[in-house]
């Protein structure tokens, strides 16, 4: 399945700016051959964190080779085949010597930060015929170089969080190289263990009965942090947990495995409020027997000795130190003292300045890193005024929601501390929380991560990531990006996800499984499943908004199953994790809400069995919701899981529940009920057809009883066609209609189909247009049907490039298969002289009559705190007008900014005028960089209200077939 050798496969291996340096003439290196396997060395005063990564290397070639080999620490005194040297150049003489003797190529790795080299070495020693040298720049590039020999072998960073199988081979090879990983894009990469109420139940039943996360538990992490090529931690810090520095071994193993450990926004100097405050207000109390409180405003010399017993108690370990100060657990600053914001600023300026002399006395004066992380109410402050010393590192907040809230300046990006920033791919929090799945856009984090590195922003990268368990995929990608920023580009997502699981699954399975996840993403991108709701889906409009989403979910869900079904036994644990578990469990909680809105539409019709029936469809979805997690829990990898993924915790925002039903009483009646497509009862809106979109519409036909009836439907035209033309039924049918367009003539017409049943008889209308099928060929541009013009904005007429901008496609971003993005997000906003100075993008549009039409600009959130979120639009050659987007996070609930992150998009309009029917071109500008369109519309008349935008319009090029609805 994994194949040795499978170096191209390596994450950041050979930078893009690199050359190719990994092919060789020279045969490849026998780790395991004939049942033996080679020796392996590490001098013994290389760093504690080499010694214990080869011996992970040592259990690595066993796990493939079945045979352990030895580790030792002194040179062997006879002869050998083959040796593997693991080393850290300054720190093992014998590869100091072979570089000095240029026979290991060190160059771009001696001196850089965590870069190394791999390289057989022939006769390197006395009797040694041929080594296997891993070579470090320093601790961490060694065993970065350690660990990509485990995958090159076949070992996944998720061989044990996720249960990837490690492939059994007799023989067991490397290439000869060599093979180099150089500098990474971003100096720290990390993770925050955030919100971790089931990681902490999991531990404490399956690893550390005693405590809720603990030193066991930590070796996983940090194992795992160091396979995926991470260096850095915020360790878990809620109520639930045990806070980091509780177990002692904790920041000890931390330094012996290499990790460099910090603390979040409201941690300041590795200080877990949440648990340790308490307790120290306790023993400082004040001269009145008073509890201390923790405002700096009172209490400044209890919390700065606070402060500086972790520094002192840490100072030996590798460490980054949060500076300056929020409220204890994640709350806002207290200041009782300080009122306004200059006073807040000013206050805020003597902490940074306290613990700055603290860390100068107890840690050293040039301890680094040390950053300030401007977090909500802190970034007003930091914006305000607050003096944060040039060598600390400023990390820079997203919304919480994947959306960056601002960007360095030219001064920030200056800095000898350089910048940073947090990132969440896992929140606690207003709007609404998602902490269930990983449901980010991995092209959304492409977005974002470019965009701050092309600001400057390359000093740390932290994801918060929950549990670690669910946020796998989203995970392995941020970190891909944090080492080489430059491998993937705006057309590689689906890429990365197809090697990333040919690597978990084999290549055979890696294209389909990307394919699977991409529309995953996608759906996730519509409506994150822990946002979902009654009523946000139209179950009327656009064939059934909601179902149509169902139905790409079922579509989805057999493409799992049929994957499921190829891979093999030893893989079905790790792909019930990794794919099957997210797309089943996502596309459970969408059903439910479904079946629960189609039960209050039932009420609201007056539906009989059928209103019981969607009841009890929504309740058996919660229900099989419910046994998959068990499974997950109880069942997958032997109930090695027991405990960490639970949709609905007790002490965390919980994912939607069972949503509520209503039930009605039977009755020993029978009636007949019809509602047509876009109307919640009756058929007062036509079914509109168009021979462009070549439609496809549905009318309900239910009954308000319990009893059987019999029923029967006639179309008026002959070329008016119905999926069914009568029956019986207890609760109700869809009915289908479609046109014969070949038999109907060329014109506009009104039909009827009329149901009749239970001694009633309804009417539902049709209106239909036929331009016939020559002027369907002929059509350039998109055309107006149905009232309205529905355009996905990557399906462009021209993009024209200006002024050093331009818009790019990003291939897997937005609701759609991409969307287009205006970069550089370097460049200057455009405020004037569109059509001569702005980038544009063109879409050829064919318009049934003259008006003023509302034009609505489907962008993608991003956010500029310090500057603006615009664009602008224009038809033909009439003036633009600019639209001006959401810029900042407010941080509430209800408002632009929630709507947006939990619609994904946020809708812009302006009016255009077109004087007279015919084609004309729809122009959209760049005024701020770095904005995304996802789709466009237009309505002249007849958009109904829904929450997705409509089926793409009809266009010669991009949607030449229907888009025909589901058969629900």
């Amino acid at each position: 399945m994994a194949a040795a050798g499978a170096a191209p496969l390596l994450p950041g291996v050979l930078s893009t700016a690199a050359p190719a340096r990994a092919a060789s003439q020279r045969p490849d290196f026998p780790l395991v051959r004939g049942g033996a396997a080679v020796e392996l060395y590490v001098d013994p005063a290389d760093d504690p964190a080499v010694i214990r990564a080869a011996g992970d290397l040592q259990a690595d070639i066993e796990r493939v080779g079945g045979v352990r080999p030895k580790l030792s620490h002194t040179l062997p005194q006879t002869g050998a085949a083959g040796l593997v040297l693991v080393g850290t150049l300054g720190a093992s003489p014998v590869l100091d010597r072979l570089a000095a003797q240029g026979r290991l190529d060190v160059s771009r790795v001696k001196g850089r930060w965590e870069a190394s080299v791999t390289q057989v070495v022939e006769r390197p020693l006395p009797g040694v015929e041929r080594a296997l040298v891993i070579a470090g720049s320093d601790r961490r590039g060694t065993v970065y170089g350690i660990y990509d020999t485990s995958e090159r072998i076949g070992v996944s960073p998720w061989y044990w969080w996720a249960d990837v199988p490690v492939p059994r081979r007799d023989s067991v090879t490397v290439p000869a190289g060599p093979l180099k990983r150089y500098e990474p894009s971003v100096r720290y990469r990390g993770i925050f263990i955030n919100d971790e109420q089931n990681l902490t139940t999991w531990s404490h039943r399956t690893q550390e009965p005693d405590k809720n996360i603990g030193p066991e538990t930590y070796k996983r992490v940090f194992e795992l942090l160091l396979r995926l090529k991470a260096n850095y931690l915020w360790p878990a810090m809620h109520p639930y947990s045990d806070f980091f520095n509780k177990h002692r071994e904790n920041p000890e193993l931390a330094d012996r495995y290499g990790i460099v450990v910090g603390s979040s926004h409201p941690e300041a100097l590795l200080r877990n409020g949440v648990h340790e405050w308490a307790p120290w207000a306790e023993e400082h109390l004040g001269a009145d027997g008073s509890l201390p409180v923790y405002d700096y405003t009172v209490n400044p010399a209890v919390i700065s000795d606070y402060w500086r017993a972790r520094a002192r108690q840490n100072a030996s370990y590798e460490s980054s130190w949060t500076i300056g100060m929020r409220g204890l657990h994640d709350s806002a600053l207290e200041t009782k003292y300080a009122t306004t914001v200059p006073e807040k600023v000013a206050v805020m300026n003597d902490i940074i300045a306290d613990q700055r002399r603290i860390l100068a006395e107890e840690v050293g004066a040039a301890v680094e890193p040390q950053i300030f992380i401007p977090y909500k109410e802190v970034l007003e402050l930091y914006n305000a005024g607050v003096q944060v010393p040039d060598d600390v590192t400023l990390i820079w907040p997203d919304d919480n929601h994947g959306n960056m809230r601002q960007v360095p300046n030219d001064a920030e990006r200056g800095r000898a501390g350089g910048n940073g920033i947090y990132y969440h791919l896992s929140y606690w929090g207003r709007p609404k929380s998602y902490l269930w799945l990983d449901t980010t856009q991995l092209a959304k984090v492409w977005q974002e991560l470019r965009r701050v590195y092309e600001h400057g922003v390359d000093r740390m990268w932290i994801f918060n990531v929950g549990d670690v368990k669910s946020i796998e995929t989203g995970l392995s990608f941020s970190m891909d990006m944090a080492w080489d920023v430059d491998r993937w580009g705006p057309d590689d997502v689906e890429d990365f996800l197809a090697e990333w699981a040919g690597r978990q699954f084999g290549r055979r399975y890696g294209r389909e499984i990307a394919a699977i996840r991409g529309e995953y993403y996608r759906l996730a991108a519509e409506r994150r499943p822990e946002f979902i709701d009654r009523g946000v889906f139209s179950v009327i409009h656009h064939g059934d908004e909601a179902g149509r989403r169902m139905a790409a979910y079922e579509q989805l869900l057999t493409r799992v199953r049929a994957v499921g079904a190829k891979v093999p036994a030893q893989y079905r644990d790790a792909f019930f994790e990794l794919v099957e578990y997210p797309v089943h469990g996502a596309y459970l909680m969408n059903l439910k809400y479904y079946w629960a809105d189609r039960n209050a539409l039932a009420v609201r019709q007056g539906r009989g069995a059928g209103t019981n029936l969607f009841a009890d469809l929504a309740e058996a979805a919660h229900a099989e919701e419910a046994a998959l997690t068990k499974r997950y829990n109880t069942e997958v990898a032997g109930g090695k899981w027991d405990g960490i993924v639970n949709p609905y915790p007790s002490q965390i925002p919980k994912a939607p529940g069972r949503p509520a039903v209503t039930r009605v009483a039977r009755q020993e009646t029978s009636g007949l009920g019809v509602a047509a497509e876009g109307n919640e009862t009756g058929a007062e809106r036509a079914l509109s057809f168009s021979s462009y979109t070549r439609d496809r519409r549905f009318l309900d036909v239910f009954n308000t009883g319990f009893l059987s009836l019999d029923w029967s439907a006639e179309a008026s035209r002959p070329w008016v066609l119905l999926s069914s033309a009568g029956g019986s039924l207890t609760d109700q049918t869809r009915v289908w209609v479609e046109l014969d367009w070949a038999r109907m003539p060329k014109g506009t017409y009104d039909a009827t189909v009329t149901v009749s049943g239970a001694g009633q008889r309804v009417e539902v209308p049709l209106r239909v247009v036929n331009d016939g099928e020559r002027a369907r060929r002929r059509a350039r541009g998109f055309v107006e049907a149905h009232g309205y013009v529905s355009i996905d904005a990557v399906h462009t007429e021209q993009r024209v490039a200006r002024g050093g901008a331009h818009w790019r496609v990003v291939r897997g971003l937005g609701r759609r298969t991409g969307a287009l993005e205006a970069v550089p997000s370097t460049a200057a906003p455009v405020t004037a002289d569109f059509a001569t100075k702005a980038p544009e993008l063109r879409y050829r549009v064919r318009f049934g009559g003259a008006g003023t039409f509302p034009v609505t600009v489907l962008r993608l959130p991003s956010l500029d705190e310090r500057g603006h979120r615009r664009l602008a639009v224009a038809l033909d050659d009439r003036p633009a007008t600019v639209l001006a987007g959401q810029a900042v996070a407010t941080g509430n609930r209800g408002d632009a900014w929630a709507r947006n992150v939990e619609d994904g998009v946020e809708k812009l309009t302006a009016l255009v005028t077109v004087d007279e029917p015919g084609e004309h071109v729809l122009r959209i500008f760049m005024v701020d960089p770095g904005i995304a369109v996802d789709q466009i519309v237009i309505d002249t008349g007849g958009l109904p209200v829904s929450y997705l935008a409509p089926p793409e319009s009809y266009h010669p090029v991009f949607r030449p077939d229907p888009d025909r609805a589901p058969g629900r």
